[in-house]
């Protein structure tokens, strides 16, 4: 096990950022095509074709999920990674021609200090060809992809990754791209809220701290402003048709509110995808569905405090500072 989202057999991870931009796209991209579910507990998502993840909707999987920074423009990342599938004679078959399908959500990172003076067309197209092209298995986490430009209410953000098993042999994973509009940690200290579900020392093992910060409960912001978003994508091997994906991803939203204050508010963008790779040979059961998203919850959770804790400072000034920049020496 890797601690990755790609320890789930199936799929892979790829990255494309720019620094002077301060933004970048991830990419899930999938061996073959997945059955996918969305929930989405944010009041303010910017999203390209999640509506066709619907229970009732027809197309039935998908060939690649896309998160990108870039608010509204960042969208545009999904036609890179079409784009590059389309080349790969990817998609869904219609008559002679192949439409591949790759929903996307994006998450606001347009006041971070990099130069987004594109003009009339943004980067976010050639980001998303790129982190396509760049599918592995390893990948990095931290300021890279879409979390290269995200923050949280007081530190840099970034991308994060878990993974865990069931009892019965299942495999759950998550990848998050952290920009949220409260804190990842508890008030001004450096012990994660996600603390009570790390496994070994995945963001530093600190544990829950000696005792409950004075300001842990007091709304911090990072704006009072529209423009925060946590994205993620949950993946598991089990089977799952598009209804058990959805219920799952409703399950693995809860991850969103054991990692961050406040989450899930009026202008969030926050998105929660679940996919099924269906590479397990056995049907999960009532109580195995349970598990999975008992699971991606907690797996959400700790990737959100590994994207901040792997994260590193932009170079712009005023930029909110690392965790380990402000809490390396505990």
């Amino acid at each position: 096990m890797r601690n990755l989202i790609t320890d789930v057999p199936g799929l892979k991870v790829g990255a494309a950022q720019d620094l002077k931009l301060a933004s970048g796209v991830s990419v899930v991209l999938f061996d073959a095509p997945a059955t996918a579910g969305i929930a989405i507990p944010g009041g303010a998502p910017a999203l390209r074709d999640a509506a066709l993840l619907a229970p009732e909707m027809t197309v039935q999987r998908i060939d690649a999920l896309v998160l990108s920074g870039g608010s509204v423009f960042g969208l545009d990342a999904s036609g890179g990674a079409i784009a590059w599938l389309h080349e790969q004679g990817r998609g869904l078959k219609v008559g002679a021609a192949r439409a591949p399908i790759a929903p996307g959500a994006a998450l606001f990172d347009l006041d971070n200090g990099g130069d987004k003076a594109w003009g009339r067309r943004s980067p976010y197209f050639e980001l998303g060809f790129a982190a396509t092209q760049d599918a592995r298995e390893e990948f990095a986490l931290g300021s890279v992809g879409a979390g290269c430009g995200a923050t949280t209410c007081d530190l840099k953000g970034g991308l994060g990754s878990a993974s865990a098993r069931t009892s019965r042999g299942f495999t759950v994973g998550a990848l998050a791209a952290v920009n949220s509009i409260g804190r990842s940690t508890r008030g001004a200290t450096p012990y994660f809220w996600a603390a009570p579900y790390e496994r070994g020392d995945e963001f530093g093992g600190l544990g829950e701290g000696p005792k409950p910060s004075e300001d842990a409960l007091a709304l911090a912001l990072k704006r009072d402003e529209l423009g925060a978003t946590t994205l993620a994508v949950v993946a598991t091997d089990a089977p799952l048709d598009k209804a058990q994906a959805t219920r799952i991803a409703i399950m693995a939203s809860a991850g969103l509110a054991l990692a961050l204050r406040p989450t899930h508010a009026p202008a969030d963008g926050d998105v929660v995808f679940v996919a099924s790779t269906a590479r397990a040979t056995r049907i999960p059961e009532l109580r195995d569905l349970t598990e999975i998203g008992m699971l991606a919850a907690d797996c959400l959770a700790r990737s959100i405090a590994r994207g901040v804790y792997e994260a590193t400072a932009l170079s712009f000034p005023g930029a909110k500072p690392s965790w380990r920049q402000k809490y390396g020496s505990v």
